[in-house]
């Protein structure tokens, strides 16, 4: 009998077939993705489940999955969502999507600072509104990229391949991440330095950290009070990695400039949240790896995972503690 899976959203109907070849599949194909008690109904007795960053899988997943469980895929790159030392101790393999999404995300970040520094969501709604009279010379003025600095806070894959996007507008790049040497540095044609260097002296700060302990509410009030009084915050990283009350306090003070997030504290943000209500403020619904070949390059590799953990292989993207 083929083992009995449980995916929490729909994917990609070519990794979906793939699944299919080889395991029962359970599909919830709803909008919305499944409660936490409905999850814990649907996962029973199944030996995987293919998870999205939407789905927390805890203890409370694992207890009512059983010792069926043997795998959980996370169509993702953070995996923030899954309960990983539950999971080892239980002996639960879990996997994710590393690396597919690096371009598509820098694209995304390249675009929230050319739309943030050049005004163009203010110039649509300018138009839309009726206001668009004439030609002048005063207005919505942005900013050169060209010879401004970028701060890049997280100089992983998607952190480098920002730089690399940014170097070509001419821009000049200061780099932080715990193990960035000197030497990776000088190779990458970045300068390294502190956070709170980056914070003092970046026209623009990109946030490409994973979320942990350490790095929730990074940027807080303290950290926005250092920052450049014109300088725009992009966060295409986790939304905690902010904390949107100092943000929109700084914003509305004006400390910074402006910030473009695809990422927010939570998801997706309420209606009335004041941040949505300021004019020097871009947000979009967590749109990184949003693109019809990443996604299905992502669900490809969920679907590896998937298939590897319910056969007994090793998983080809495993998340290890």
């Amino acid at each position: 009998m083929p083992p009995h899976v449980f995916i929490s959203r729909a994917i990609a109907p070519v990794a979906l077939k793939r699944i299919e070849a080889v395991c029962e599949v359970d599909l919830w194909d709803g909008e919305m993705p499944p409660p936490h008690s409905i999850l814990c109904d649907r996962v029973r007795g199944v030996a995987g489940i293919l998870s999205l960053i939407t789905d927390r899988i805890d203890s409370e997943i694992y207890d009512a999955a059983g010792s069926a469980l043997k795998v959980v895929s996370n169509m993702a790159v953070g995996y923030n969502n899954v309960d990983v030392t539950a999971a080892a101790a239980r002996g639960i393999a879990v996997g994710n999507t590393p690396g597919v999404l690096t371009d598509a995300t820098a694209d995304l970040t390249m675009a929230l600072l050319l739309s943030s520094a050049r005004r163009i969501v203010e110039g649509v709604e300018y138009i839309r509104s009726g206001e668009w009279r004439t030609w002048h010379p005063s207005l919505l003025l942005g900013r050169d990229l060209n010879g401004a600095a970028l701060g890049i806070i997280g100089f992983g894959r998607i952190g480098q391949a920002v730089a690399r996007r940014a170097q070509a507008f001419g821009m000049q790049i200061l780099a932080y991440s715990p193990s960035l040497s000197e030497s990776d540095a000088q190779s990458a044609g970045v300068t390294r330095a502190d956070i709170n260097t980056i914070l003092r002296e970046s026209d623009f700060v990109s946030l490409h950290c994973p979320l942990s302990p350490e790095t929730r509410h990074l940027i807080d009030a303290d950290a926005l009070k250092r920052m450049k009084n014109n300088a725009i915050l992009i966060n295409t990283s986790r939304g905690p990695v902010v904390d949107q009350a100092a943000l929109y306090a700084a914003l509305r003070g004006g400390e910074i400039g402006g910030a473009a997030l695809d990422v927010t504290d939570p998801e997706p943000m309420a209606d009335n949240d004041p941040l949505l209500l300021l004019p020097n403020v871009i947000v979009i619904p967590h749109l990184g790896s949003a693109t019809v070949q990443t996604r299905e390059k992502m669900a490809l590799m969920a679907a590896d995972n998937l298939i590897a953990g319910v056969t007994g292989q090793p998983l080809p993207n495993a998340v290890t503690l």
